[in-house]
């Protein structure tokens, strides 16, 4: 019998290589939370978290003082119950925010430690659909100084050349002209059989300047819009859904199956970009996909590849992994010692018992010291 014995954490702050804008902000660090959960079999299990810009010492006060005190001495398999437990500790500090991604983080570790524990990769210990590969679309398409659509069509092409059969692109921040002239440019750049996703990160702040958008947008064919309006406007994505043929993506920062269920209850959206390091772990998103499958809906996860592509894997009705092809943006790759390659379009699972990979303990070291509860 497994028993949680101690757990490590610690926050890192990344900086970027090159400051990278979306819509409406600009970053130039990232903070990650890190979680190691070790069992009385000597086995540890990992879970991350992204926490913005400036959330890492809250990521770790909620490990230590809320979720820590929860988890020692416990049963690693009784995942379920100690999911219960440490949201209940959550209710008043934080059913969302950076207080429920600590939980999704030691969570994620749970999962991890018990497939290592019978030595198992991860989707095949969840119950595999798609045993070798998952379907990725690269995503990219950040703005950049100077950056023009040309240089942005260039950009999507040259993940096509790399085997990838869709790809993502920012949008949002400029004119409806000036927006549409880059998604010609990205169209017009990798043909009309590859499929074209947009991002546009809360940019729109109602349904009428939304369809001067959109009007323009979908004689390209755009595979969705992701998240339009902010995360908790779900009435006018319900709006916008009935309003365009383009499907609505939204849901990566959306935290437990509740709001979830508000969403699909209202049309809000299509496709669910559910995020495990967000939502609640793996254990919550679990639960959101199969409560999306009974609605049609579809599963395309967002940001950590390298936690999702065994999520999809084991969700019948999980569609892609969002795939960043370098460290640019998603600087979490130089946190771990491994990375997923990709070959035609697909990601290939890790076959190494749980995630398949670890932390990179020196890159780790630069930026942050563990601290351990027992």
């Amino acid at each position: 019998m497994p028993i949680i014995q101690s757990i490590e954490v610690c926050a890192v702050a990344v900086p970027l290589d090159i400051v990278t804008s979306f819509s409406n902000r600009t970053v130039s660090t990232r903070h990650y939370g890190l979680v190691k959960v070790r069992s009385t079999d000597g086995v540890e299990g990992i879970g991350f978290c992204y926490v913005g810009s400036a959330g890492g010492a809250i990521f770790s006060q909620a490990v230590k003082e809320l979720f820590a005190p929860v988890l020692i001495n416990s049963d690693s398999y009784a995942v379920e119950g100690l999911w219960q437990k440490m949201y209940q500790e959550a209710l008043l500090q934080g059913r969302s925010g950076t207080v429920m991604r600590a939980l999704s983080a030691l969570d994620i570790a749970l999962w991890d430690l018990n497939a290592k524990t019978h030595q198992l990769p991860l989707h095949k210990f969840m119950g595999a659909v798609e045993l070798d590969a998952v379907p990725a679309y690269a995503s990219g398409g950040y703005y950049l100084d100077g950056k023009t659509p040309q240089h942005l069509g260039e950009e999507m092409a040259s993940y096509v050349d790399k085997g990838f059969k869709a790809v993502k692109m920012k949008s949002g921040r400029l004119s409806p002209r000036e927006e549409e002239e880059r998604l010609k440019a990205a169209r017009q750049a990798i043909g009309p059989d590859v499929e074209l996703m947009m991002d546009m990160n809360n940019a729109w702040v109602d349904t009428t300047q939304a369809m001067q958008y959109v009007r323009r947008f979908e004689q390209y064919d755009p595979y969705f819009f992701e998240e339009p309006f902010l995360p908790d406007d779900i009435d006018n994505h319900a709006r916008l859904a009935k309003l365009t043929t383009v499907p609505i993506a939204t849901a990566e920062i959306g935290y437990g199956r509740w709001y979830h269920k508000e969403l699909m209850d209202k049309g809000a959206a299509s496709i669910l970009q559910t995020d495990a390091a967000v939502c609640g772990g793996i254990t919550e998103w679990r639960r959101i996909a199969q409560t999306a499958a009974s609605y049609g809906l579809i599963m395309c996860p967002h940001w950590f590849h390298d936690l999702h592509a065994p999520l999809v894997a084991s969700t019948p009705n999980a569609r892609y992994v969002e795939f960043f092809w370098n460290d640019q943006v998603l600087n979490f790759r130089n946190l771990v010692d491994r990375q997923l390659s990709h070959k035609d379009g697909k990601v290939i699972l890790h076959q190494e018992p749980g995630l398949g990979f670890g932390f990179d303990e020196k890159f780790v070291a630069k930026f942050a010291k563990w601290e351990t509860v027992k």
